[in-house]
């Protein structure tokens, strides 16, 4: 039995005995049904992979058939036949949802092309779905923090505008995650996401980068190429590091954002595109444009809406969200067993002041599935590779952060010192911080510190 079932509807004996002997020669499964009605009833009992429908039926016609088989099963292709078909019969079943439109008289060769290519599609196209589901789950920008709570919300009010969006944040904190959620969730979806890293691409090539080239405009433009802004046409640019843009470059992008047109290098003929601009920089752009290495009208046209992406230590209440999502991905990838990370070592993370941000944390994550032989990741494992007396030098005070999260990450770093002293006895712990038992639980619980044991 093939692994692809047919379903042939047509009230011609002599059409269905020849159609099924032709496909079941090629090795498909087939089940042939003289009316629509019992199509529908086939279908209900045996889930086909494709359907051949003729126009012409007794009771219920085809493109009636059609329309209600598309919408119970919409991704499967349907090819229709005709012995009296007309273009406008041709247009309205293509526009129905068929695959393919055939007249009569059938050519066996023909049909088994057709059902073939219709199959590949399918299959690509379920293909492309999934390998977009993957790539969501891949992208997704996942906390419960506060601070992440309040950029997600953001994202999700700017992103169906067309806004111009300027993300600020450290190396490493996920700003390219947020201009792909801002994508994601807009109109532009459907339409191409495409990214340019500023600070790789060297001066003299970034304006091709950007715009393309005509063929023969500089030596090794052998032919023509188009550019960022042409591929995302009706869709999203994001231009990554835009800090260190040429000014040269800054003045000809700021044209493109206030005209919607540009020329190729070498080329004369002006091109208009649509593109949604997302730029994002981990440099203080203020600064640059006072150092006279940033256009202050170029900022502006950028900074439509400002969204700041969190450092990793600002959300310690998301490093063990994060880890296991990281955990989970890196035993996958690099084919080993399930691991755990301990409640140890979980906390060890969250006393680390992760100065490489996310980034750093999935590279040490992934370190210790290849470097740490047991099932079970512990404090002492992360020890060797994270010592924590680098962050032991971080200074108090950071006139970028709130007092808020200052005196929340002093508490917790004290607490955590004071259960670490006193092997985890909480009664004893409390007694020596000079607070009730109750509260010191209830201290535990505010700052997202994983209890290593109950010990009392």
């Amino acid at each position: 039995m093939s692994e692809f079932l047919i379903i042939i509807v047509d009230d011609e004996p002599n059409i269905l005995k020849t159609l099924s002997r032709a496909l079941r020669l090629e090795n498909y499964a087939v089940m042939t049904c003289e009316t629509a009605e019992k199509a529908l009833e086939t279908l209900e009992r045996h889930p086909a992979d494709l359907m051949l429908i003729d126009v012409k039926l007794p009771g219920m016609d085809g493109l009636e058939l059609l329309t209600r088989v598309k919408a119970a099963w919409s991704d499967m292709p349907i090819i229709m036949m005709s012995g009296h078909g007309t273009i406008e019969t041709a247009v309205e079943a293509t526009r129905k949802g068929a695959y393919s439109f055939i007249e009569k008289p059938l050519s066996t060769e023909k049909i088994l092309i057709t059902i073939g290519n219709a199959l590949q599609y399918c299959s690509l196209q379920r293909e492309n779905v999934a390998l977009r589901q993957v790539v969501e789950v891949k992208h997704q920008m996942l906390g419960q923090s506060p601070v992440m709570q309040e950029l997600l919300q953001k994202i999700a009010v700017t992103a169906p505008t067309s806004g111009r969006v300027l993300i600020t944040g450290e190396n490493g904190t996920g700003k390219e995650l947020v201009a792909r959620a801002i994508h994601t969730q807009s109109t532009r979806a459907e339409r191409p996401f495409i990214k340019i890293n500023c600070a790789a691409v060297p001066n003299e090539l970034i304006e091709s980068e950007l715009f393309g080239h005509e063929k023969g405009s500089f030596t090794g433009a052998i032919r023509t190429r188009k550019g960022k802004f042409e591929l995302s046409n009706n869709g999203t640019l994001f231009l990554d590091e835009i800090g260190d843009m040429p000014l040269e470059m800054q003045a000809k992008l700021l044209r493109v954002l206030q005209e919607g047109e540009f020329e190729r290098v070498g080329g004369t003929e002006t091109l208009r595109v649509d593109v949604r601009v997302i730029a994002a920089s981990n440099k203080d752009l203020l600064e640059l444009i006072n150092q006279g290495s940033f256009r202050q009208d170029l900022y502006y046209r950028l900074n439509v809406v400002p969204l700041t992406v969190p450092p990793l230590r600002e959300r310690v209440e998301d490093i063990a969200i994060l880890a296991r999502l990281f955990l989970d991905d890196a035993c996958h990838e690099h084919g080993k067993t399930q691991r755990l990370l301990g409640p140890d070592a979980m906390i060890y993370l969250q006393r680390y002041d992760w100065p490489g941000n996310v980034r750093e944390l999935k590279n040490i994550i992934e370190r210790l599935v290849i470097l740490v032989p047991s099932e079970t990741i512990g404090a002492d494992d992360l020890r060797h590779i994270l010592p924590l007396n680098q962050s032991s030098n971080t200074p108090l005070y950071d006139e970028n952060t709130p007092l808020r999260v200052l005196v929340q990450s002093a508490e917790r770093a004290i607490i955590l010192e004071a259960l670490d002293h006193n092997r985890w006895h909480i009664s004893k712990t409390a007694r020596k911080l000079q607070i009730e038992r109750s509260h010191l639980y209830k201290k535990i619980k505010q700052l997202n510190i994983p209890l290593k044991s109950e010990g009392d």
